[in-house]
């Protein structure tokens, strides 16, 4: 696979650092939580939990005056201990409008999914020193999750998809400065967008593969999952050709290596997760100016348009990647109606 172990470790050795810096802010008893984590999460659902931690740490010596003589990392198991589900609730309600600790001049709000969150955190640490036998109780069984209101899925319809195509081949509607960048990038562009419409890739599977994960033979190539599980993922001959068109011209540049990353910055280094996500919304937002579409809107779009050909939610979820199918279900249940709709229609007894 090339030096693909080599980005993931990369990342992982970055994601391990920030959350040893994070809990530097936190009290020191907390590390056992953090260790106790490490079998059944990834690196980034720590770093996650470590930044709301901090957050709510932060909140009681803000805010509770019992707590208001004392530093963070002055809280002991003890103010654990003293810690009711009414402080739990005043700490929801300080979520809807908080100081940033950098900066306490900018003000953080938290929308309902960012809260649920922050409780999800404070359920499995409250748990953790329960099952410890730190805390007589848990009070933090005690609180409400806050209600997620449904969010319909953004997607591009088939002629936006024909579209989006086009324009990053074309290069129509774009900006003179733009066009200069898009003459050196138009068929890596191409060849990212349609592996996103054709594979539903994440965008961090996709700046992770490397030109040694791609199987030309037999239509596939190797991604590292979250959680770093490997499996095989395959491609038509559409995607292909893009991607070999894609290749053809790094051979002529002279910039290509099976070690190297798949997709190269103008600077020919491995693209970021953020550099593409720019990336699709400056073509996207020709196209469709009034959805928000990201990579993983794009994603979306592959798993709706997978779900309304073979009608198979099962496939759906495994493609995608998601561990639990009623994930998958949740996302596709308007069309799973459609289905049903479509179903009741297509038997005529008498014709």
């Amino acid at each position: 696979m090339g030096d693909a172990p080599n980005y993931h470790q990369d990342l992982n050795q970055k994601m391990t650092l920030k959350l040893r810096e994070i809990m530097r802010d936190l009290p020191p008893y907390t590390t056992s939580f953090f260790i106790a984590m490490e079998n059944n999460s990834t690196i980034l659902t720590r770093v996650n939990y470590a930044a709301d931690l901090r957050i709510f740490f932060q909140f009681l010596v803000k805010e509770l005056p019992r707590f208001q003589n004392k530093a963070v990392s002055d809280l002991t198991q003890d103010d654990l201990k003293s810690i009711t589900v009414d402080d739990l609730y005043l700490f929801l309600d300080y979520l809807n409008l908080y100081a940033s600790s950098d900066n306490d001049e900018r003000f953080i709000s938290n929308q309902e999914r960012g809260k649920a969150r922050k409780v999800a955190c404070l359920r499995s640490f409250f748990k953790h020193y329960y099952k410890k036998g730190v805390l007589e109780q848990n009070v933090c069984q005690l609180l409400d999750t806050p209600k997620l209101h449904e969010k319909a899925i953004i997607r591009l319809e088939a002629d936006e998809v024909a579209d989006l195509l086009d324009v990053v081949e074309s290069g129509a509607q774009l900006t003179e400065k733009q066009r200069q960048y898009h003459k050196k990038n138009a068929v890596r562009d191409l060849a990212i967008l349609t592996l996103f419409l054709t594979t539903g890739i994440r965008v961090s599977e996709l700046v992770s593969l490397n030109v040694s994960d791609l199987d030309f033979k037999n239509g596939c190539f190797t991604v590292t999952r979250k959680g770093g599980n490997q499996v095989m993922l395959y491609f038509d001959d559409e995607t292909a050709q893009a991607l070999n068109t894609y290749l053809d011209k790094r051979k002529d540049c002279g910039n290509y290596a099976l070690s190297s990353p798949l997709f190269l910055s103008m600077q020919g280094k491995r693209m970021s997760v953020r550099s593409v996500e720019l990336m699709v919304k400056k073509y996207a937002r020709i196209v469709s100016p009034l959805k928000k579409i990201s990579p993983h809107k794009l994603r979306s779009t592959y798993g709706t348009m997978l779900y309304d050909e073979t009608g198979d939610i099962y496939l759906v979820a495994d493609v995608l990647g998601h561990k639990d199918v009623n994930t998958t279900r949740k996302h596709y249940a308007a069309m799973s109606e459609n289905n049903r709709k479509r179903a009741s229609k297509a038997v005529k007894l008498r014709k």
